[in-house]
């Protein structure tokens, strides 16, 4: 069974041991940070990533904690994605996803919260007008409600805006159920859109925009095939058998369990409209303290819930 995961710490776990992939793990203020660098075609294959790196955030029990807890993720993901920007030149964050689906709509979730200044350069004071640098978002949508590729659209809002970055933000899906809105994925290789729920579109990336894309995704879902697999697997391991003397058993009865008509289904929490909004307001401010790095938490905060 093919380990259906878009997070690339999950697909180095469950690989066997290959050449062509470094990685190592950090710990600061309660959040674990691993990250992952593919090196080699070998590697690419293998896991069944591009190649780049790869910086993954975890804290199981954010959700749970305090604001104070949840800001010091937000300060991860900002120091995280500082180091993947360019220097110079305005930004542009693309929400992807479906705003009309929960599990699909982090993406146009964060845009809502994000602070935009691209159109202020000319009208805000001077002094604040020395610290901005320019952002622009937008959330195009979905195939089926605009009947563009989401790449289209996109490609031709950089050829006019000219970033020098897109940062792409998207839901992902989670070989483990425990990652749900509690892993943030950080990578320069660009991003796959609807990836996450295996509805693959034409990718954003450098080599189909132009510029770096910078992926940031969130586990929203994981494979009910998956699941499956797993209480299968623990039923054998619990009486005695070898799972790989069963494997094609096992594939074809959760084929026959968890594929409909409808497609293969995936979960999602029941809760999942309040998570999404806790997850949004992390990724929103973390990405503004990222993006204004000459502005303090306090400016952010201040001009991105009341405007310039």
């Amino acid at each position: 069974m093919q380990i259906r995961t878009d997070l690339a710490m999950e697909s180095r776990d469950c690989a066997a041991e290959i050449s062509g992939v470094t990685s190592r793990t950090l710990r600061h203020d309660g959040v674990e940070e691993i990250q992952v660098v593919i090196e080699t075609e070998e590697a690419e294959r293998a896991l069944g990533k591009p190649r780049g790196k790869y910086i993954t955030l975890c804290h199981p029990g954010i959700l749970h904690d305090s604001a104070a807890d949840r800001m010091t993720l937000a300060r991860c993901v900002s120091q995280a994605l500082t180091g993947l920007l360019p220097p110079f030149g305005d930004l542009m964050v693309v929400g992807l996803g479906n705003r009309h689906v929960t599990a699909d709509a982090l993406g146009s979730r964060v845009v809502e919260d994000m602070l935009v200044t691209r159109h202020m350069k000319a009208v805000s004071d001077a002094e604040l007008r020395g610290r901005l640098r320019g952002v622009c978002a937008v959330a195009p949508g979905v195939l089926g409600i605009t009947g563009m590729e989401t790449a289209e659209m996109v490609q031709g809002i950089v050829e006019k805006v000219r970033p020098a970055a897109v940062i792409a933000i998207d839901a992902l899906a989670a070989r483990d159920s425990g990652r749900i809105c509690t892993t943030v994925q950080i990578t320069d290789t660009g991003i796959q859109p609807g990836s996450g729920v295996g509805n693959h579109r034409r990718g954003l990336t450098k080599d189909t925009l132009g510029v770096p894309v910078i992926a940031i995704g969130v586990p929203m879902v994981v494979y009910a095939a998956v699941i499956a697999r797993d209480a299968l697997g623990l039923l054998l391991s619990d009486a005695g058998l070898a799972e790989t003397e069963h494997e094609e058993a096992m594939d074809g009865l959760i084929d026959r369990v968890t594929k409909t008509g409808l497609g293969e289904l995936v979960v999602t929490p029941r809760e999942v409209d309040e998570l999404v909004g806790r997850v949004a307001r992390i990724l929103a401010d973390g990405l503004n303290m990222a993006l204004q790095p000459r502005l303090s938490e306090e400016e952010i905060q201040l001009l991105s819930h009341d405007g310039l």
